[in-house]
């Protein structure tokens, strides 16, 4: 049995590019944002979909929403498809972490990197292929909203691309990443896809 996972970076907000954001509550979609999402309904609701994931945070769960609502399809909160725990980073500017001992090996050795909160990059990537496995059960064609890093990081896993070289991987915010999982084999049909193509990965469209 084949499935097909759809991973989608949530829509632009206010902290994306000067602060992490990390698990805070009430970061929301901006304006940039919202139109994102209302893209990705378009561009994804023509996908013979069977189910809707997203992390717990309003940014992730936001972006999902008007394809749930397109597809009239429930949104499963998923806690595995989370940002990374980022502790007592979380919220502080980019500026100020570039001054933080921690910060430089964090960015240039993930394979052994931890944040404050002792959440290593292969906790990220063991947690995401545990609900990608659960999910594979019982669905074909599931879409993921979910952060940047952790969708670089399970792209990188597939592609086997050491965790230490991941940051070579671009995942823009709204964009699209697409794995196809057997039972004996992966293949990784597309990464940081625009929905603004005219036509994304055409042989998956519904044929009414």
């Amino acid at each position: 049995m084949t499935t097909i996972f759809v991973f989608v970076r949530h829509g632009e907000n206010d902290l994306i590019s000067s602060r992490i954001a990390g698990r805070q509550n009430g970061v929301h979609l901006n304006e940039e944002g919202r139109k994102q999402a209302q893209k990705i309904a378009d561009a994804l609701s023509r996908f013979p979909i069977d189910a809707i994931c997203s992390g717990p945070l309003e940014r992730a769960c936001e972006t999902a929403a008007p394809l749930c609502q397109r597809l009239e399809l429930p949104l499963q909160v998923a806690e595995e498809f989370n940002e990374i725990d980022f502790g007592r980073w979380t919220n502080v500017s980019f500026v100020d972490l570039a001054k933080t001992p921690e910060w430089q090996p964090w960015n240039s050795f993930r394979s052994f990197g931890v944040t404050p909160n002792d959440e290593m990059m292969i906790d990220v990537q063991a947690r995401v292929l545990r609900k990608m496995r659960q999910l594979r059960v019982s669905h074909r064609l599931v879409v993921v909203f979910s952060h940047g890093d952790v969708i670089r990081a399970i792209v990188a896993y597939f592609l086997g691309t050491p965790l230490d070289l991941f940051l070579r991987i671009m995942i823009n915010s709204g964009s699209i990443s697409l794995i196809e999982t057997g039972d004996d084999f992966a293949r990784v049909r597309l990464v940081n896809g625009s929905v603004d193509a005219e036509d994304i990965l055409p042989e998956l469209a519904r044929r009414d």
